[in-house]
């Protein structure tokens, strides 16, 4: 019997619509003719799931007990005995009962496959084995039931039943996926916007690996091998020279005419390639490719041509960019004799993929370099001098132990003293050492001996190939040499570019920490940075430096002539920037270190760099914060103080009126006005004293740890009962704020939802922790939502209702002046927080709080500047203000 088929439709997360999509397809098949029967499929409480299982055979479940609980398995004996064409069998990843027959529905699936039978299944990305750590990292719920991938992997087809975050939320939000008392909840937390997202992305990811799997098996299958790329993507071979950049810019013209595509830059490292590489240039290619969004890949290979063609085959790449020296027709020649330079190679082996070769004047790897003379003068002296005097002492040795004059024996003798010579003076020592004991072998051993003639032409032939063997062997041996001493530097160089960086990770001033490095590194005894003076006056004239430098950065012994013109009388100047310079002083560096040093500047330059973004940050987020600050207090005063004046007047008024006679009720209630009245103004006065301090940096808001249970219940004091409902978890974390402050922006912010959705439940929902992930710049964070579900507000207004005055379709004075949620932002942003705002989905207005973690830190140590009263003003009147002391917003 041939097994059966299976299909599963796979979602990114629940009441995407996979039961849903699958009841469809078994309509289908059976208008078709095909006998198909429901085995087990749940309708969740949906309507319209439930509609869909009518007109279909239903094999009843079966009920099993279990510790005193009914509940409704697959039956898969009715099944098996049924033996229908088509069963459709609902959360292929469920754990059966135990007492089942097997632990796992999968399992009872491929019973069924076995059988002959086809199968609809379902299942949610979630519960893939190989994504239960990514999924509960990102909505930090453990899935208990999962189902190996290899198993879904097996099913004959998977189709995607995707629909758009934003319209999930939509659905759930109009009670098509759960309970109405659980939608808030669930908004909240594991169907958050973010959640949502990634979750599809996972879906999205994981099926296309699927794919990649069936083509790659097709084309293996077919005997395809040229690649077959999904979009353009252009790769650029870099050598680690200057011509890097022209190579990324031809790169990014070529992608630009085309719509999408991926660019990729790639340095392939070779080992004799490292000392010919500038890190400086390498960096400044790897920002440039970040502007341009493109990224950049290292890869190490003895031969650069092979090396950058397999990496763009395995990214399957459609076009390559590589450059080409302009050479003189003898370099060029030379070349192509051997084999042809990296860009002919890979012209010639590319295949189907197009190569662009990018001409550029002589540089970078491609370039024929000169031959580092890097084995110290006193070795190559010293090769020279063995050149001279150790042929001619081999030649006297041979003389009493060969009378025969063996020429075989006399030039295998000479041939070990060419490499003797090789090993320790180089390559042209050796050469020296090969002529002359050539000359020494056909005077003293080839006949006629005595002079230089040769009468034999074997023996002229045994001479010419000891002289090429000789050399041959000399420069094999002098490669050799000089490749380990570069491999060996290299090492050094990377070991102490590692030693730095991890010193200065672990320093409170990384710049200090790698000058204090460089002085052990090079053996300096100073080390400074120097900065161009931004209000500098202008250049010199030539072979001088006028301009105005500031020393940024030092460390060791420093004179004041050596800060003196940006350390222009300094042994070792490394121009890091165009702005930016790196000066040691005590001793000339050799040429060996100065590529050290130009890595080492790369260094610098990042630090400085972070340096400079952590400064402008803070600069902008002080600036912002004060003008938020200035703002608020201005309107307050010019608006804010006129509402309770107005009514102290106007029941002063009626009390002194002479003509007026009131009742003892009456006069209460203009008592009770001016003392209400009072109160708020006394309030706004307070605010207005703290928002001015706070913007002068007098003073901060009181940061300490606060739970959200603790200013809850204060601010929602005078909220009609049962108009919010709240659903803090217990386990809910603590934040960093000022009790006040925050007890102010919650009042605020729910007065506001409670006048413009009177009809509406107000939910306060919490978030963050262990309960949902939540993030503020990168750091964890804790969250408040409030939810209404009234009229809303347009997308292209959420921005304006922060702005002060700003009232909802222009609602009338009487209703308040609009400034309260701008003073509840202003508070927000001042205790590090954002007030933020997003549609409910099914209709209504979110109003987001999130604060920062507290991490059990003192104030004063993370901010460096102590309160100047002991408790927040804020604090001290927050219990005895009314809720919406500075009036409702738009919302």
């Amino acid at each position: 019997m041939a097994r059966g088929t299976l299909r599963i439709f796979l979602g990114a997360a629940p009441g995407v619509g996979k039961t849903y999509e699958m009841l469809e397809e078994a309509h289908r098949l059976g208008e078709r003719g095909a006998d198909v029967v429901v085995a087990f499929a749940l309708d969740h409480g949906r309507s319209e799931t439930r509609a869909l299982l009518q007109g279909l055979e239903v094999i009843p479940p079966r009920r099993l007990s279990y510790r005193g609980t009914e509940f409704e398995e697959m039956d898969l004996d009715a099944v098996l005995a049924r033996a229908p064409g088509m069963a459709i069998v609902d959360e292929y990843a469920h754990s059966n009962v135990p007492g089942s027959r097997n632990p796992k529905r999968w399992q009872d699936v491929d019973e069924l496959l076995e059988a002959g039978i086809d199968v609809l299944s379902t299942v949610n990305i979630q519960h893939l084995a190989s994504l239960g750590d990514v999924v509960s990292a990102i909505t930090d719920v453990r899935q208990a039931e999962t189902v190996p991938d290899e198993v879904v992997r097996r099913a004959d087809q998977i189709h995607l039943v995707d629909i758009s975050p934003e319209l999930l939320r939509q659905r759930l939000g109009d009670g098509k996926i759960y309970a109405p008392e659980k939608i808030d909840a669930a908004l909240s937390n594991y169907f958050r916007l973010g959640n949502l997202t990634a979750l599809r992305e996972l879906a999205l990811l994981w099926l296309a690996d699927r794919v990649d799997e069936g083509l790659a098996k097709y084309r293996a299958e077919q005997g395809i091998e040229e690649s077959w790329p999904a979009r353009e993507r252009i790769v650029v071979g870099l050598t680690g020279g200057p011509e890097g950049e022209v190579l990324i810019r031809r790169g990014a013209r070529i992608l630009n005419r085309v719509n999408g595509g991926d660019l990729l830059a790639v340095h392939v490292r070779v080992a004799d390639g490292v000392a010919h590489e500038s890190p400086q240039a390498l960096e400044a290619q790897r920002h440039l490719l970040l502007d341009l969004g493109g990224s950049y890949h290292i890869v190490t290979g003895e031969d650069p041509a092979g090396a950058l063609l397999d990496f763009a085959r395995s990214v399957n790449a459609t076009q390559i960019v590589v450059g080409i020296s302009r050479r003189k027709k003898v370099s060029a020649l030379l070349e192509n004799l051997l084999g042809g330079g990296v860009g002919t190679r890979v012209v010639r082996d590319s295949g189907d993929i197009d190569v662009h070769m990018v001409s550029h004047p002589l540089g970078g790897r491609g370039t024929l370099p000169s031959r580092q003379r890097d084995l110290g003068r006193v070795r190559v002296t010293v090769g020279f001098v063995l050149a001279v005097a150790l042929p001619a002492v081999l030649q006297l040795i041979l003389l009493f132990v060969n009378p025969e004059r063996n020429v075989a024996t006399v030039m295998l003798v000479q041939l070990s003293g060419s490499i003797a010579v090789a090993l320790v003076g180089g390559l042209w020592p050796a050469i020296l050492a090969a002529l002359w004991s050539s000359l020494l072998v056909n005077y003293f051993s080839t006949p006629p001996v005595g002079n230089l003639t040769i009468s034999d032409p074997q023996n002229l032939l045994a001479l010419l190939v000891f002289v090429g063997v000789s050399a041959a062997v000399a420069v094999v041996v002098d490669l050799s040499a000089r490749r380990s001493k570069e491999a060996a530097r290299a090492r050094a160089e990377a070991t102490t570019l590692s030693d730095l960086a991890r010193s200065a990770a672990g320093s409170d001033d990384m710049l200090h920490a790698l000058l204090e490095q460089s002085l052990g590194v090079f053996q300096v005894r100073g080390a400074a940075v120097f900065s161009l003076d931004d209000s500098g006056g202008e250049a010199g004239p030539a072979g001088a430096d006028d301009r105005r430098w500031r020393l940024t950065g030092a460390a060791g012994e420093l004179s004041e002539a050596d800060t003196d013109r940006g350390g222009v009388n300094g042994e070792n100047i490394e121009e890091i920037d165009a702005s930016t310079r790196l000066v040691l002083f005590g001793r000339i560096l050799p040429a060996s270190d100065r590529r050290l040093l130009a890595a080492f500047g790369v260094h610098l330059a990042a630090q400085l760099e972070r340096q400079q973004l952590v400064a402008s940050r803070r600069q902008m987020l002080r600036l912002a914060e004060s003008n938020t600050i200035r703002t608020s207090i201005l309107r307050a005063v010019s608006h804010d103080l006129r509402t309770p004046l107005a009514g102290i007047k106007l029941a002063v008024g009626g009390l002194r009126h002479d003509g007026a006679r009131y009742t003892q009720e009456e006069q209460q209630e203009l008592l009770a006005t001016i003392e209400e009245c009072s109160d708020r103004l006394d309030a706004l006065v307070g605010n207005l004293l703290d928002m001015s301090r706070i913007s002068a940096d007098a003073a901060t808001p009181l940061l300490r740890p606060v739970r959200w249970s603790e200013v809850v219940p204060d601010a929602l004091r005078g909220v009609p009962e049962g108009r919010v409902r709240v659903e803090l978890p217990a386990n809910m974390p603590e934040v960093d704020a000022d009790p006040g402050m925050l007890e102010r922006v919650i009042a605020n912010v729910v007065e506001n939802a409670v006048k413009y959705a009177p009809d509406s439940d107000i939910v306060l929902v919490g978030a963050g922790g262990g309960l949902s992930p939540v993030t503020l710049e990168g750091h964890p964070a804790g969250e408040l939502r409030i939810i209404d579900h009234g009229r809303g507000i347009p997308a292209e207004r959420v921005v304006e209702m922060f702005r002060p005055f700003q009232r909802l379709d222009d609602a009338p004075r009487t209703s308040g002046i609009g400034l309260g949620l701008a003073v509840a932002k202003g508070f927000t942003d001042a205790m590090g927080g954002t007030l933020s705002a997003e549609a409910t989905p099914g209709g209504g207005l979110t109003m987001v709080i999130r604060l920062p973690l507290s991490t059990g830190a003192p104030f004063e140590a993370r901010h460096q500047q102590a309160p100047l009263e002991p408790q927040s003003a804020v604090s001290r009147r927050s219990h005895s203000l009314p809720v919406a002391a500075s009036g409702p917003d738009a919302g």
